[in-house]
């Protein structure tokens, strides 16, 4: 149940706006008590509550009520069934008082109160309200009694009479219009990967496989802009959007079951490719986007804003060129590849000409207003780049992880310009070998258990010296000779980064670390899972293994959906996985962490391209 004042995440949303906040069942006046509930299938919840209050005599409950909730695109339908096992009918005056909203997700995150509620108003087919200016929510009840109270609250009621072998079922449904949305449902009902059948020893990793597919077909979406393909929505409820690095990264980790959805990401982003340069956005020449949004989107509090279509992202460009490359590895038609050898080579010169700012060799960020997102790379929030001892690092940033990237991506460009007869390989594959060098130089640091890379470059050119996550990306990118990635794959699976239920963002021996911390101690899905792919492609078969694990482990405690994030307090000090408030659930790439974990078991490498898998 949410606040009075509207606080905490409950509620119905839609593009970025929550159009409903509360939704009180009362049978005979009387909550009645849940005893399940649950996921229910793809879009579905079910809870079952007893009705204690009109049931019949003995201790044995004899009615019950099941709470079925339907999310389809543009609607979502609560279907109420009242049952029972009495000698004679239970009849109950079932009611429902649903409260409007109108409140932005970013009030709603930051833990701001909502707006006042939107007034509803009755019409002949039933109730509206405006949740803003673009958004209509019209409110379908057949058989209720309708009524609008004074506080703007409508209160829904059904006599209702169940019998033996005879439920009684009532229902309410929420449609909302949506003028100026940007993202919208695909016009396509399938999913653009196959499914696979999995049996394995271990029950977890299929059950993990099947809810995280369950999922992933619920955050499938299309642009207005690209209305043609589609991509992964990064997660339900706070990023429900295109988000470049996100959707980019959850269809590269399901290319093992299909190239569909990572042709159709790659149009969408290339579709919004930079064209010019603009401080305001972030917007470069080449460069992919970092995410979309019906409108400005301001954090109170934090001093952020960012305007609806955002560039602030220092890796979704040579992410893009890295899973165009392993997409054609995976079989993706040759013609929709070379379609998109202009966009590649328009993103390889972002790299060069804009990414790296300074002319220092590596890529590097800062918000050049104030007003964006203070760190760029995957761990975005603003104490994530951080000196062991607790204090923050300055900008302009060069990211280790981000490197990686690059290297990748400038090989795997090269690659593509040489399979398809077009010039330039030769000086991407010397640009890597560069960057392989200069990182070599610039990144390594020590401290008592040996070499390690440290996170980042502060704007002094210093190696911040956390030990973090991040430098597990760097394995199999190809920038790390083998004596290297041993180093980090050693130091990764040490107590102080190895939870039990996956790796910690940030290693228990820094100042800032805290289990809870959202870039800095708590286990994310998708980073242990990028980890154990990159381990199993250098070598690293048991240090992967033990990794892939305790994701499973994890995904245990949360009925095998893994959620956005968690905490990272080591695992046989806890009852269970500690669940991070705020995260969302489900997450696109912690959803296909599943298949990335799965690829990596069976150790699969592609190459179509040159018949062999």
């Amino acid at each position: 149940v949410a606040l009075a004042d509207g606080r905490g995440a409950q509620g119905v949303y839609h593009g970025d706006v929550r159009v409903l906040r509360g939704a009180h069942l009362t049978v005979d006046g009387a909550a009645p008590a849940a005893v399940a509930s649950g996921a229910d299938g793809p879009g579905r919840a079910r809870a079952v509550l007893l009705a204690r209050g009109v049931d019949g005599p003995g201790a044995d409950p004899t009615a019950r009520l099941e709470r079925v909730r339907e999310v389809t695109p543009g609607a979502v339908t609560e279907t109420l069934a009242l049952s029972c096992s009495t000698a004679a009918p239970v009849h109950a005056r079932v009611a429902v008082v649903l409260t409007p909203d109108g409140t932005p997700m970013d009030r709603i995150k930051s833990g701001a109160p909502a707006l006042p509620a939107p007034a509803p108003e009755v019409t002949p087919d039933g109730i509206r309200w405006d949740a803003d200016a673009d958004v209509t929510v019209h409110l379908h009840a057949p058989g209720a009694d309708v009524e609008v109270a004074p506080d703007g609250t409508v209160r829904l009621a059904w006599d209702a009479t169940a019998t033996t072998g005879a439920p009684w079922t009532g229902t309410w449904t929420l449609t909302i219009t949506d003028a100026g949305g940007v993202v919208t449902a695909p016009a396509r009902p399938r999913p653009e990967w196959a499914a696979p059948d999995v049996d394995a020893a271990d029950r977890r990793l299929p059950a993990l496989l099947d809810q995280a597919l369950a999922d992933l077909g619920t955050l499938r979406m299309s642009a207005r802009f690209a209305p043609d393909d589609v991509f992964l929505a990064a997660g339900a409820p706070w990023f429900f959007t295109l988000f470049g690095r996100d959707s980019l990264w959850a269809a590269r980790m399901l290319l093992p079951l299909g190239t569909d959805l990572a042709a159709g990401t790659l149009r969408t982003l290339a579709a919004r490719q930079g064209t010019t340069t603009d401080p305001a956005t972030a917007e470069q020449p080449g460069k992919i986007l970092h995410e979309v949004r019906r409108a400005e989107l301001s954090m109170p509090g934090e001093g952020t804003v960012l305007p609806p279509v955002y560039y602030g992202t220092v890796d979704a460009t040579p992410l893009w060129i890295c899973l165009l490359h392993d997409a054609w590895r995976w079989g993706m038609a040759p013609a929709e590849v070379e379609a998109l050898l202009p966009a590649l080579e328009r993103a390889l010169a972002w790299m060069s000409d804009h990414g790296d700012a300074d002319g220092d060799g590596f890529l590097e960020y800062v918000d050049e207003i104030g007003t964006g997102l203070a760190n760029q790379g995957w761990k975005d929030s603003g104490d994530s780049v951080q000196w062991r001892t607790g204090d923050l690092a300055t900008g302009p940033i060069a990211l280790a992880e981000v490197q990686g990237y690059a290297h990748e991506a400038a090989l795997g460009g090269a690659a593509l310009l040489d399979a398809f007869g077009r010039s330039g390989a030769d000086r991407w594959r010397a640009w890597a070998a560069r960057l392989a060098e200069r990182f070599r130089a610039a990144f390594w640091t020590q401290d008592a258990q040996g070499r390690y890379p440290g996170i980042a470059l502060d704007a002094d050119k210093r190696v911040v010296d956390t030990v973090t996550s991040n430098i597990g990306h760097l394995l199999g990118t190809g920038l790390l000779d083998a004596e290297e990635e041993a180093l980090v794959a050693a130091r990764l699976t040490g107590p102080d980064m190895d939870s039990g239920y996956g790796l910690r963002t940030m290693s228990t021996d820094s100042a800032g670390y805290w289990p809870l911390r959202y870039h800095g101690g708590a286990v994310w899905p998708h980073d242990t899972a990028i980890v154990v792919h990159g381990l199993a492609r250098s070598g690293h078969a048991r240090e992967a293994g033990a990794l892939a694990e305790g994701l499973l482990a994890a995904a245990a405690d949360f009925a095998d959906r893994l959620p956005e994030l968690y905490g990272g307090d080591a695992r046989g000090t806890v009852p269970r996985v500690v669940p991070y408030p705020a995260s969302c659930r489900p997450q696109a790439w912690s959803a296909a962490a599943a298949v990335t974990v799965l690829g990596a078991t069976l150790g699969l490498r592609p190459d179509v391209p040159g018949g062999r898998l």
